[in-house]
């Protein structure tokens, strides 16, 4: 599914029953599995946020970032990095202090361990897969700057290496969270066609007290044919919330097409938000939030 903001996106709403057929919504043994589900979800971000030993700074997507654009003669550079074919042509620098400092749009700050150049780089590799036809890119220097970086608690500026590539004007940054600190979600996966119901988050809006989650859904509301409205719930823990989120179709027995829009919904929290992360209740992954009044 794409994750572009905007217009109509292409996508299959979870809300359908199948190809071009609408379904009935969310169903009572939906709606019970969604709340297992996510009461299972937080067992498993508060043992995460245990074994981390914090849960200040969980960054959202991946650490690492590229500056510029691949030439049109480079094919390879864009595989390599995908399958982690990335190494270090030259002796990357140790890290200035040990201590850098996360800094958040709000004016709070975290002091994180600094990583050497070349740690951080064994980070980025990490995971790497076999790729026969790609030529591994060649790291020749690094330097210490700073990022924009998603993040449980909203957008923030983190410490990152920033690394040049030996025949290319593309540049890599990585941010060095120490693995020992880092919260660790592992998602859940399912069997095609085995899926739960219901609608996976993809971000969050914290307004005063009400928590706004953002995700596809149809395009029309339930008033229309082949619309739907929709509510959440949140189930909460100590360290996050988990969002539900609850479709209200039109009918359920539409054709309907497999376009989706941007929808939004609203729910109110038990406790005030605070550092807690907020997760997609169907694989219990941590998503961005933003906090704006």
């Amino acid at each position: 599914m794409a994750r572009r903001r905007g217009v109509l996106w292409i996508a299959v709403v979870a809300m359908l029953g199948g190809c071009g057929t609408a379904g009935s919504g969310t169903s009572r043994d939906d709606l019970d599995q969604l709340r297992q589900l996510a009461r299972d979800a937080l067992a498993r971000y508060d043992k995460a946020v245990l074994d981390a030993g914090q849960k200040d700074f969980v960054p959202v997507g991946d650490l690492t970032g590229q500056l510029g654009n691949w030439e049109s003669t480079n094919e390879n550079g864009k595989l390599a990095l995908l399958y982690g074919r990335v190494l270090a042509a030259a002796a990357l620098p140790t890290a200035p202090r040990s201590t850098g400092e996360v800094v958040w749009e709000n004016g709070a700050s975290q002091a994180i361990p600094l990583l050497s150049a070349g740690e951080t780089l064994k980070q980025l590799t990490a995971g790497g897969r076999d790729c026969p036809e790609c030529v591994p890119l060649e790291v020749t220097g690094a330097r210490l700057t700073t990022t924009r970086i998603q993040t449980t608690r909203g957008p923030a500026t983190a410490p990152a290496w920033e690394y040049t590539l030996k025949g290319t004007a593309v540049r890599l940054t990585r941010v060095p969270v120490p693995p020992s600190s880092a919260v660790k979600v592992t998602p859940l996966s399912w069997d095609l066609g085995n899926e739960p119901g219901g609608v996976s988050i993809e971000s969050a809006t914290m307004h005063g007290g009400q928590l706004t989650a953002n995700f596809v859904g149809s395009p029309h509301p339930g008033s229309q044919p082949c619309g739907a409205d929709y509510s959440a719930e949140a189930v909460e823990s100590a360290n996050a919330v988990a969002v539900i989120v609850i479709a209200h179709p039109h009918a359920g027995d539409e054709i309907c097409t497999a376009v989706g829009a941007l929808r939004t919904a609203t729910v109110d929290l038990a406790q005030p938000l605070g550092t807690r992360a907020v997760l997609e209740a169907r694989q219990g992954l941590p998503v961005p939030l933003k906090t704006t009044g």
